[in-house]
């Protein structure tokens, strides 16, 4: 299971590595092959093998010798490790393990079987959020709306009864990043991440939302801190609020019914 896993996580990351770039660009994934960047040379089949053509060509264009992008093979890593720590959680449900409490568990229950390849999905699109987000400052509608009505389709279909409750809760988180946003005029939120808060509140319902959003704001401050100090941007400076918005969400999957008790205890 765990190489199948790897072999579909690493295809998987090759179409996201295309996808992230060409969609802000306009550009439609289904025409042509990925080229060089510097040469426009087509590359060919075997110079495109995930991770592995990355690394027998030594991070060069076969034609050129101009360096390839890391983000490609980053992606491509990142999408493995996801897939599989997915599937590693969602195998701790129910065991000994500090892990087993972790929320991906709740959807376990709610659709059984169809869990693991429903969270492969909702990881994938919030990876493209993530990147998009920290190369172009943009979130695409579409890939927010996609996740919002996969949740809303899980839902009403598998979990009916709790269906309320969660797109309450995930307006409930829009609707305080669009006071923030109006309150700002728009320079400490945008409307993208009043959109992700509306389909990530929806996937994780009450009171998960809350730990997520305040975990959120504390990375967002802790690292923007950081990047002041080390000069790599300026105070005041707009910044990709997204890729905070979904290092929580990762932290509150995974952590959240220990942050809730720890928070609940103090």
């Amino acid at each position: 299971m765990i190489f199948l896993l790897i072999i579909y996580g690493l295809i998987v990351g090759s179409f996201l590595t295309a996808y992230t770039y060409r969609l802000p660009l306009g550009k439609s994934v289904k025409k042509g092959r990925s080229i060089c960047p510097n040469c426009n040379e087509k590359i060919a089949w075997y110079d495109n093998i995930p991770l592995l053509s990355f690394l027998l060509l030594k991070g060069k264009c076969r034609g050129c010798g101009n360096k390839i992008s890391i983000r490609y093979p980053a992606i491509e890593l990142a999408t493995v490790l996801g897939f599989v720590g997915t599937y590693y959680l969602l195998a701790a449900c129910g065991s000994a393990s500090p892990l087993s409490f972790n929320l991906i568990c709740t959807w376990q229950t709610k659709l059984g079987v169809l869990s693991l390849p429903f969270i492969l999905l909702v990881f994938s699109i919030v990876l493209m959020i993530f990147i998009i987000d920290l190369e172009k400052m943009i979130i695409p509608d579409e890939l927010v709306l996609f996740g919002l009505a996969l949740v809303f389709l899980c839902l009403l279909l598998l979990d009916p009864s709790n269906l309320y409750i969660h797109l309450l809760t995930g307006f409930g988180a829009g609707g305080f990043l669009l006071l923030l946003h109006i309150l700002t005029r728009g320079k400490g939120m945008g409307l993208g991440d009043v959109k992700l808060a509306l389909f990530l509140g929806s996937l994780l319902g009450w009171p998960w939302t809350a730990v997520w959003l305040f975990g959120a704001f504390l990375t967002g401050a802790i690292i923007g801190s950081i990047l002041i100090l080390t000069k790599k941007t300026a105070f005041g400076k707009q910044i990709a609020f997204g890729p905070y918005l979904i290092l929580s969400l990762i932290i509150t999957l995974i952590w959240g019914e220990a942050l809730l008790g720890m928070y609940l205890f103090y």
